[in-house]
């Protein structure tokens, strides 16, 4: 490695520490490098850019941002809280458990967690508050909730991982169930301790009875449809992954028309919001794409491989190493961006210790979905707490025993791959 790759990765940081734009932070890293070695033409950065947002498979990107958008427009959100209120409402911490299930069936149809955290901030967290749960309480476990978005398919970030790694996202897809609902019993349980200790309990009895399911679930059965349409349509070959974005945008067009709650207004905002949310992605992917190139150059991917192999010989240190090194990472880059930059320097060593592809891939999926609620940089903690108006300092003491259990959950999926190869071997 030169001093021009040194100095771009330093400056890549400390652009990052002075919260400049993460597309704006990586492409000055690496326009640094390319005006240190004169003889490389500016083309080639240009190139980089534009090759990076140029892959087929990223194409599914703004199809499944586009059909979330469209899914908050059709109303669906209420019904699956209705629904999910009438199985648990009765339950200890009952509200609780209604946002983690929530924030579980939604993930299968949105795809994007700051989208999920910021409206479940806004429609869940007044009615905790109002049935005796903590401000902070509600805010902590909404934003980490959220988490289980990127999990559950169709994630962006499984596209994203998939289209760099070369990896199957129909079965990333898969895969990304076992984590997110591992995640979803393992906040019940927190949710149902914490609500005992405290006495959260529902101040008014909640109608559960089988009538109400029955009724809330025939509301609730056309979007929770649509993973399954998305998956199976894969699976038997009948469309790709990014053809499987188009479909999702037209089903849920075809739930606004049916449930007659999408207006056209709400049509051109919604493509409106897909345009700007899409490109503000696509640009993180373009410059990371340059600086992947100008790391590849160096053979900076080849020296932590020899770096890795002289030092480790055993794939339970590079998994807990990579772990660390991973939700350090997250703190500060946001999670993306990082994959991009970060998975063709692990992917190869993870191949090397004869670590399953699936499986690195969701341990690296859910390293950076904690990123997003950890601080300085925590994204998901900054959207809900801007919403639900709880102190940063507040946020971070409350959240203590669910980043506890967020390290559990991840050294469980770590280190037993049944979580994320399982159904994947059971339906390919």
């Amino acid at each position: 490695m030169d001093f021009a790759v040194g100095l771009s990765s330093i400056l890549l940081l400390v652009f990052l520490f002075m919260k400049l734009p993460v597309f704006i932070a990586i492409l000055g890293a690496a326009v640094t490098y390319f005006m240190l070695h004169q003889e490389l033409s500016s083309a080639i950065l240009v190139q980089r850019i534009i090759a990076g947002s140029q892959s087929i498979p990223l194409l599914a990107i703004p199809f499944f941002v586009c059909a979330g958008v469209f899914m908050n427009y059709t109303g669906v959100t209420k019904r699956i809280m209705n629904f999910c209120e009438s199985i648990v409402g009765n339950v200890i911490g009952g509200i609780g458990h209604v946002t983690v299930l929530v924030a579980t069936l939604m993930g299968g149809l949105s795809g994007s967690n700051l989208a999920d955290a910021a409206m479940e901030a806004k429609m869940l967290a007044p009615e905790m508050r109002k049935r005796g749960f903590s401000n902070a309480f509600a805010s902590v476990l909404i934003a980490t909730a959220a988490i289980i978005t990127p999990l559950i398919p169709p994630g962006i970030a499984m596209i994203i991982y998939g289209s760099i790694a070369n990896v199957s996202i129909g079965k990333l897809f898969i895969a990304g169930i076992g984590p997110g609902l591992m995640l979803c019993v393992a906040l019940m349980l927190l949710v149902g301790f914490v609500s005992y200790k405290r006495g959260y309990r529902n101040p008014h009895p909640v109608d559960t009875s089988p009538k109400r399911i029955w009724t809330t679930f025939k509301g609730a059965f056309l979007p929770l449809c649509l993973p399954v349409i998305i998956i199976g349509g894969i699976r038997i070959g009948a469309f790709t992954p990014t053809e499987a974005g188009a479909v999702a945008i037209i089903y849920s067009l075809m739930l606004g028309f049916v449930y007659r709650e999408m207006k056209l207004k709400d049509v051109l905002t919604g493509m409106k919001e897909t345009v700007l949310t899409s490109a503000s992605i696509m640009l993180i992917i373009g410059a990371a794409s340059a600086f992947a190139w100008v790391l590849t150059r160096e053979r900076v991917p080849q020296y932590f491989t020899s770096l890795f192999i002289d030092h480790l010989n055993s794939a339970v240190i590079f998994l807990l190493c990579v772990n660390v090194f991973l939700l350090i990472v997250g703190m500060f880059i946001e999670g993306n961006a990082a994959m991009i930059i970060l998975v063709p320097l692990l992917a190869p060593l993870a191949h090397h210790f004869g670590i399953n592809e699936i499986q690195f891939a969701m341990v690296v999926i859910f390293n950076f979905a904690i990123g997003a609620l950890s601080p300085p940089m925590g994204t998901l903690m900054f959207v809900t707490c801007s919403i639900t108006k709880c102190p940063m300092s507040t946020f971070i003491k409350e959240a203590v025993p669910f980043y506890i259990l967020l390290v559990v959950c991840l050294l469980l999926l770590t280190f037993v791959p049944v979580f994320s190869t399982g159904l994947v071997d059971l339906v390919y």
